[in-house]
């Protein structure tokens, strides 16, 4: 009998239930606190898991209750939401989808792991792979952005970042890829609301991520809040059981989102907690985080034979399993051993400020007012994002404290003479208040160049702050219109730094500044991130993994659009079209511009048929015509011309990079399994269909920018392609 067998014929029922229970201290909140002490709980073995405890002296205090205190020695396993960073913050997971860069994903997703570990943490409850093509949600600020291909992307390289090779190693943290599924399609962007959506786009846009993640070897998943079609995540057999655990083969743990099994009363599926914690027990949730359903329910629901002892000891199993894989029981303390290196957490530093920079998204840059390089160059930083630390952090900041983070107004004081930067609030985000104003134009006036920063504040982002108006909060607008007057009085340019969780509804402002950076919420470095583009030491590379919509009745807007059988004509009245606001997005996915002005030529694709079997190589040549070196990131888009089911106008397949210094010219290479180029055909199952398909690349999802070239693709297969 093995160790994990051993320990299930020794455990009472009210052991086996508190192995199945996860409970938070006092540390962090995030929904009902019905907690109370569990450290009788913990000795008596009825607490098998805990979250939100930070500090590695007491996640230990609390594993010697579990381990020498309590009859069977069981380590407690322990969680914490480490979303974008611990200590060190790194931009809002939507910010980072921006970098379109897989190894400096699975970085982060590393570098936070190993601050997490140090601080006793074997759990992170991240990625969020939650598709979203609705900004207004707010927990769009947490996942990959609209396309399912590239939250699939994502999914992986955050999944080998945060367990690493051996989930047993003292740096590394369990994966809980969340929230399973289709969170990120609640009903008018209202948080916790109803998804009611096609099976096909379910398949197609929300699970693809999901299935990556199981692949890469997630060791746990989260079901979503919400309902599907009328069936609460927390109790979807089909989907948890037969899906996920059936057909993608997951043998991980199941966690509950934080109340859910209770919140199945409030749905309305479930009469009592007996029943609740039975329909979560049948789909195959493992682990309760705070309803107390399974302590408090399942004991009567196994009397009533609602559910058999067979059923509880297979989620038992997979708890052990977990912590089994995790080195808890070998070592319940080797996750904090010791601190942590300083010139680590001065590297994490560092790389928080690169990967900051890299995620900033310049969106206009009118006259190429940027980079502002004059010797001697005075500024004027202004509005109610300069100079707030604890907003840089962003919604969801793990153990980091408010203060610390580098403000819009430190970095350029830092790069900068204290004398050459002049700061002023203007307004606060969110109220009417505009005294300040005439003191922030007063700061224009010996300024060489306005930074002005505003958006929305960190906490209008994340779970539970879903917005109906999407512009700037307050009176910023009034604000930004008095400062854009003044400066066009004065002859000097503005530059907008627009903080963020989502995009936002300010056509206005992209029309009215000089330049237009989307920061996001960069994290710890924010200040010198932007600073180092502002100024030229970093030329922008970010580009947007969401569409940005003019008007909010675009709303839900994204590139991957089936094409209507009335396409947009302004010749003709009867086609599909708004009366007052063009269909295109203001921004659209994958735009982002540098300091470099690029070109593209010469695409190549092969010629003849393309099996099922095959690799198609794309080549494109990119040239620099600007005047500074910048990185350009190359996208690659298919569209199938004709097949049995409508296709998206663009689905996106790949992308490349490529760096140039001015007047240089490159090659990018993109590889294309022509297996991913089969679709979900009229039965929902995967079908490679012969025919011809449009390869579209270049800079953005706007077809006026793609270059186009075509591939058949053939059945039977022919003997391949060649490089």
């Amino acid at each position: 009998m093995n160790r994990i067998e051993s320990l299930l014929s020794k455990m009472t029922l009210a052991e086996k239930l508190g192995q199945m229970t996860m409970t938070a201290s006092s540390y962090a909140v995030t929904g009902p606190v019905i907690a109370g002490d569990s450290t009788q709980a913990i000795k008596d073995g009825t607490i098998g898991n805990l979250l939100n405890m930070v500090g590695a002296q007491h996640v230990h205090d609390m594993q010697r209750l579990a381990v020498e205190e309590s009859r069977l020695g069981i380590p407690l396993l322990i969680g914490l939401d480490v979303i974008h960073g611990h200590r060190t913050v790194f931009p809002i997971p939507l910010g980072e989808a921006a970098l379109f860069d897989p190894k400096m994903w699975a970085l982060t997703a590393q570098e936070s792991a190993r601050e997490a570990a140090a601080d006793g943490l074997a759990m992170t409850f991240a990625p969020m792979l939650d598709v979203s093509r609705d900004p207004r949600w707010g927990r769009s600020a947490e996942g990959p952005g609209e396309d399912p291909w590239l939250g699939a992307r994502i999914a992986e390289a955050k999944v080998h970042g945060y367990q690493g090779n051996d989930l047993a190693a003292p740096h590394t943290l369990s994966a809980v890829a969340k929230h399973y599924c289709a969170y990120g399609a609640v009903t008018a962007g209202r948080e916790y609301a109803s998804v009611d959506i096609s099976e096909r786009t379910v398949r197609e846009v929300h699970l693809p991520a999901f299935e990556a993640a199981v692949a890469a070897g997630v060791a746990a998943v989260m079901p979503a809040f919400t309902d599907l079609a009328g069936v609460p995540m927390t109790a979807n057999v089909a989907l948890l059981r037969g899906w996920l655990r059936g057909k993608l083969g997951f043998r991980g743990v199941i966690v509950s989102d934080y109340h859910a099994i209770a919140e199945l009363i409030h749905h309305g599926v479930a009469a009592d907690l007996a029943h609740a914690a039975t329909l979560a027990l049948k789909a195959g949730v493992d682990i309760d985080m705070m309803a107390d359903a399974y302590r408090r329910g399942l004991p009567e629901a196994l009397s009533r034979g609602w559910v058999t002892m067979a059923e509880i000891d297979t989620a038992v199993r997979r708890v052990l399993t977990l912590k089994l894989r995790l080195g808890l029981f070998d070592d319940p303390y080797r996750r904090g051993a010791r601190p942590e290196d300083p010139a680590a957490v001065s590297a994490r530093r560092k790389l928080a400020r690169v990967v900051g920079s890299r995620a900033i998204v310049m969106l206009k840059n009118g006259q190429g007012v940027l980079p502002l390089t004059k010797p001697g160059l005075r500024l004027a930083v202004i509005g109610p994002l300069a100079d707030s630390s604890v907003d840089m952090r962003g919604p969801w900041w793990g153990a980091s404290a408010p203060e610390g983070h580098v403000t819009v107004l430190e970095g350029f004081r830092q790069m900068l003479s204290d004398a050459h930067v002049a700061h002023a609030q203007g307004v606060s985000i969110d109220d009417d208040d505009t005294s300040g104003i005439a003191a922030a134009l007063e700061r224009c006036e010996t300024a060489d160049a306005i930074i002005l920063c505003v958006g929305e504040a960190a906490a209008m982002s994340g779970e539970a702050a879903s917005r109906a108006h999407l512009g700037l909060p307050g009176r910023q607008r009034a604000f930004a219109d008095a400062v854009f007057e003044r400066a066009r009085s004065l002859g000097k340019p503005v530059v907008v730094v627009l903080f963020s969780g989502r995009p936002l509804v300010v056509p206005w402002l992209a029309e009215k500044s000089d330049a237009l950076l989307a920061a996001w919420f960069p994290g710890s470095e924010a200040g010198n991130a932007i600073a180092d583009v502002v100024l030229g030491h970093v030329s922008p590379s970010g580009r947007t993994p969401v569409s940005w919509p003019r008007a909010a009745g675009q709303v839900p807007i994204f590139f991957g659009q089936r094409p209507s059988g009335r396409p947009r004509d302004a010749a003709d009245h009867y086609t599909s079209k708004y009366l007052d606001v063009a269909n295109d997005p203001l921004f659209p996915f994958g735009f982002g511009l540098t300091f470099g002005r690029f070109k593209y030529s010469n695409l190549r694709v092969p010629a003849g048929g393309v099996a099922e079997s095959d690799t198609i190589v794309v080549r494109v040549d990119v040239a620099n015509e600007g005047r500074r070196a910048a990185e350009e990131t190359v996208f690659l888009f298919t569209h199938d011309r004709v097949a049995s089911v409508v296709r998206p106008v663009l689905e996106l397949k790949g992308f490349g990079k490529i760096s140039l210094e001015p007047g240089e010219t490159g090659t990018v290479t993109m590889l294309l399994a022509a297996a991913d180029l089969k679709f979900l055909g009229l039965d929902l199952e995967p079908v490679f269909e012969a025919g011809d398909v449009e390869i579209l690349v270049g800079p953005c999802a706007d077809r006026s920018q793609l270059l186009l070239a075509g591939i058949e693709l053939a059945h039977p297969a022919p003997s391949g392609i060649k490089r």
